[in-house]
């Protein structure tokens, strides 16, 4: 648009549009809605809303239109989108329009939003009374966009809105104008042009009232009464019958739910200690939900909206996949009236189960035995009435014996194998799952898993869908016990795996795909003579689901499980497994969103489970500089994914990939909490541990902040006992490292050694205390007595100190012998033995054999403590001569001498 020559031309519509005379008012209405998305017509209308000489009506219509359309079309990928170049001039024109003059555009529009809104609502329904249904329809899109404005003004224009006589005189008028949309429903069908926007219009009222609850509870106390009584009257009594539609019903229902179950509305559990406002709400509500009416909520709940509907029990024949997905996921509850309606139940159950539970046992008690296949209502009704027992499970918890229930009713029902009673069977072995966790009894559990067995193979597929969830809860329930499931193990796994090729929908396959992973997570080892198909069947599963990473996701999962079960016989899946978390972990691969954190998770796992190295799972680790840069939230896991590699092939993964990994560490070290930093500082830990001399050769550019971190009195207690543990490691076992690290550090300091490492020992006595791990105050007197014998003063100046923190060590890890009257270090180690395990013990992983075999070589396991002080003592007596040696020993306190000498008696 020409601004110029456009300005003229809309603002003689706006004018036009704001007539009374529809003659002139549909013309102009019809012009400006062409122009909605002409480049240039927003940039007109600022100008005119900004004008000041207009008059107020046709710049509040500006207002209207310029609001509608940045609603509509300011995204970019929305269809007609405004041009970059406009939208900064609409920014930039509306942030200097700040001296409006007109109170009702300004400070007082809400009582003009007020006054157009209820015109425009008058003016429709008279048209509707006249069965003038283009005209109406023009008034109801008005009535739309006024009431639009009113919710955003209402709900978030006034901090303390129940004191504006005007907002609250809006809101009690909307129950009124709810009434009259809804009786207009009645007259005008569903074939109406105007039946839509009708709807749409009625829902946004509701909306102004759940958003105000949401927002205001405390203001909207006054209109408590008025809400339950409208929303009860049209859902749960004939009020609403042939008006009401099911978004509607579900918004009464949020609203419902929302002031029953509100914390504001509730009185503390002291009286007293409750604020007045609870207490009026909570009075409010109490008069409201009186026994009558919670009676009839309830059995209308269970008897007439947890029926299935026709539509549903269609889909269950045409499309059984969607049905068994949508009944066990379903959408969120605020939108879809089935779940919406489970979610009032529960919570009115939960406010009201004094009340309600008698209710719900007489509708089960009316249903008790078997029910007549050629019964369709009666049918239909059990399985309401069931699925109302099974949501309330931990409700009714004292009120019903399950455990009877399931042996004298519920199994038979099971058994019945018409193909109508299918209704039955899927609600019944639900109910099972919903009561698992609530009370069952573990001598059960082999004829429920009877029951999955001969479900599995039930000719109904949701019913085996259903069945297998069961199993589910089963299995991951805390009384699980795996000696029950095995004898139906190869049986159930079979069945499984033949229902996850059956079906075809990825919901479902991943639903599937949950319940195998939590079975090969229960029985780990037992599964391996049962997983072969599964194993050539994953990799065309993955390949199926390229487009599909939520499929793919819990196709991770299951190599998790998977990859534990068979432990170091997992190597048999590398082809498949190792791309697989190549490209999970490649963060140039854009599925790296969706499946880092399981392919980093399998990749740790496969590392544990690794029986020895392969190039191909070397070469996965160049993925990990990246991974370092990006992912601080999955640090921990990659951490351990490194320390896995050190740990299988510490001489290989050091010699390839050190550099790159110091390289990155000294990036990460800059910027990172005290928590991180330990766990940087550990890898280097273990690459000292595994590999003393390579390990301290390829992190040497880390190793000098540590020195002098140690020499500086590091301040964090954690990060200042990881500098010791890695400085203990370079002093016991690469003494030459650490004279080298001490001249380096000398030379950049401008310090004699000696000083040096007098700071270096006086700090390392004066932080012991920062030291709790067992093996790493252990590891420190080792470190400190290597030292020894010497005839350097500085050595001998904190000799007091080293035999301080030796005989400190001494009461850490020697035990008495009563009967020898002589004491062993309890750290010692000598042959590495395989566990006993419970049966519900996991066993050892190939890295956890990895690390008691690295232990054996580790001189804080390899070394006795007390004969390595005897040893270092006496060569230093030998080196000094025993005049030399007393008078060395008269420095330490002659309790610590002591002490020293009872530990010392066997020597």
């Amino acid at each position: 648009m020409d601004m110029d020559s456009a300005s003229s031309v809309v603002l003689q519509a706006l004018t036009q549009a704001t007539s009374q005379d529809t003659a002139m008012l549909k013309p102009a209405e019809e012009q400006l809605k062409q122009w909605e998305t002409q480049p240039g017509f927003y940039s007109v209308l600022l100008n005119i809303l900004n004008n000041h000489m207009l008059d107020v009506n046709v710049r509040w219509l500006a207002v209207l239109y310029f609001k509608n359309g940045i609603d509509r079309y300011w995204r970019r990928v929305a269809p007609h989108a405004l041009s970059e170049e406009e939208k900064t001039t609409l920014r930039a024109g509306l942030i200097t329009n700040f001296n409006e003059p007109v109170n009702q555009l300004a400070s007082g529009i809400y009582s003009f939003a007020c006054s157009l809104w209820t015109h425009h609502t008058d003016c429709f329904l008279q048209q509707i009374c006249a069965r003038d249904e283009t005209a109406a329809l023009a008034s109801l899109e008005r009535t739309l966009l006024s009431l639009k404005v009113l919710r955003k003004l209402t709900v978030n224009g006034f901090q303390e809105p129940q004191q504006n006589m005007e907002v609250m005189g809006f809101l009690n008028a909307v129950f009124e104008r709810l009434k009259q949309f809804l009786e207009c429903c009645r007259q005008i069908g569903r074939d109406s042009p105007c039946r839509e926007k009708l709807e749409k219009t009625i829902i946004l009222y509701t909306k102004v009232l759940l958003d105000f609850l949401d927002y205001h509870p405390c203001a909207f106390i006054p209109l408590i009464q008025c809400s339950l009584e409208f929303a009860v009257s049209y859902v749960f009594t004939p009020a609403g019958e042939g008006v009401t539609f099911e978004r509607f019903i579900v918004q009464c229902m949020n609203l419902i739910k929302m002031i029953v179950k509100n914390d504001a509305y509730k009185p503390a559990k002291n009286i007293e200690d409750s604020k007045p406002e609870s207490l009026e709400a909570h009075k409010i509500k109490s008069a409201f939900f009186t026994h009558p009416t919670l009676t009839e909520i309830g059995r209308r709940l269970v008897s007439h909206y947890f029926l299935l509907t026709e539509e549903e029990l269609a889909m269950w024949e045409e499309d059984p996949e969607s049905f068994a997905v949508e009944e066990t996921g379903g959408d969120s509850w605020k939108y879809s009236l089935r779940p919406c309606t489970e979610v009032l139940f529960l919570d009115i159950f939960h406010n009201y189960s004094q009340t309600l539970t008698p209710v719900l046992l007489d509708m089960v008690q009316n249903l008790k035995g078997p029910t007549n296949v050629s019964d369709p209502v009666q049918l239909l009704m059990k399985d309401a009435v069931y699925n109302a027992v099974g949501l309330a499970a931990f409700e009714l918890f004292d009120n019903v014996d399950f455990n009877q229930w399931f042996n004298n009713q519920l199994l038979g029902e099971l058994q019945i194998s018409h193909n109508r009673y299918k209704l039955i069977r899927r609600r019944v072995i639900w109910l099972i799952g919903q009561w698992i966790p609530v009370k069952f009894k573990s001598d059960l559990r082999p004829l429920l898993y009877e029951v999955i067995l001969t479900l599995m193979q039930d000719p109904d597929l949701v019913v085996r869908i259903e069945t297998a969830t069961t199993l589910k809860l089963t299995v991951d329930d805390f009384e699980f016990r795996t000696e029950q499931f095995l004898p139906y193990l190869e049986s159930i796994f079979g069945l499984l795996f033949q229902l996850l090729q059956q079906v075809t929908e990825c919901d479902t396959k991943m639903q599937v795909l949950h319940v195998i992973s939590c079975v090969i997570e229960r029985v780990n080892t037992q599964i391996r003579p049962y997983v072969g198909c599964l194993v050539q069947y994953l990799p065309l599963l993955w390949k199926q689901s390229e487009e599909h990473n939520m499929l793919r996701c819990a196709i991770l999962t299951t190599l998790i499980h998977l990859v534990q079960g068979l432990g170091a016989e997992s190597k048999n899946l590398y082809p498949f497994l190792l791309p697989v978390i190549q490209l999970s972990t490649d963060v140039s691969q854009p599925p790296h969103v969706y499946l880092l954190e399981d392919g980093l998770e399998l990749w740790y796992v496969t590392l544990e489970n690794s029986p020895a190295i392969t190039p191909e799972l070397l070469r996965i680790f160049q993925n990990m500089s990246a991974l370092l840069e990006l992912s601080l939230e999955n640090l921990r896991t990659c951490f351990q994914i490194v320390n896995g590699y050190l740990f299988l092939s510490p001489t290989e993964f050091l010699q390839n990939f050190a550099e790159s990994l110091c390289q990155s560490f000294c990036v990460l070290l800059k910027d990172i909490t005290n928590e991180g930093q330990v766990q940087v500082l550990k890898v280097v830990e273990i690459a000292l541990k595994v590999s003393p001399i390579l390990g301290a050769h390829m992190f040497q550019p880390l190793l000098p902040a540590v020195l002098r971190g140690i020499v500086n009195g590091e301040i964090y207690p954690v990060v200042m006992s990881t500098y010791l543990g890695i400085m203990g490691r370079i002093l016991l076992q690469n003494s030459s490292f650490f004279s080298s690290l001490l001249t380096q550090m000398a030379s950049e300091c401008g310090q004699e050694i000696d000083q040096l490492l007098c700071n270096v020992i006086e700090m390392w006595v004066d932080r012991m205390d920062n030291i709790t791990q067992p093996e790493r105050r252990k590891l420190s007197s080792l470190a400190l007595l290597s030292l020894l014998p010497a005839d350097n003063g500085v050595i001998q100046e904190k000799f007091c100190g080293i035999i301080n923190i030796c005989v400190e060590s001494l009461h850490d890890v020697m035990t008495e012998d009563p009967e020898t009257n002589t004491f062993k270090d309890c750290m010692l180690m000598s042959h590495f033995e395989e566990p006993k395990l419970s049966d519900d013990e996991e066993p050892p992983t190939e890295q956890d054999k990895r690390k008691k075999m690295l232990a054996l070589e580790d001189p804080v396991h390899s070394v006795s403590l007390h004969q390595y002080v005897y040893e270092k003592l006496k060569a230093q007596q030998n080196l000094m001569g025993d005049q030399g040696f007393s008078e060395l020993m008269e420095t330490v306190d002659t309790e610590l001498v002591r002490q020293l000498q009872e530990f010392l008696k066997g020597f």
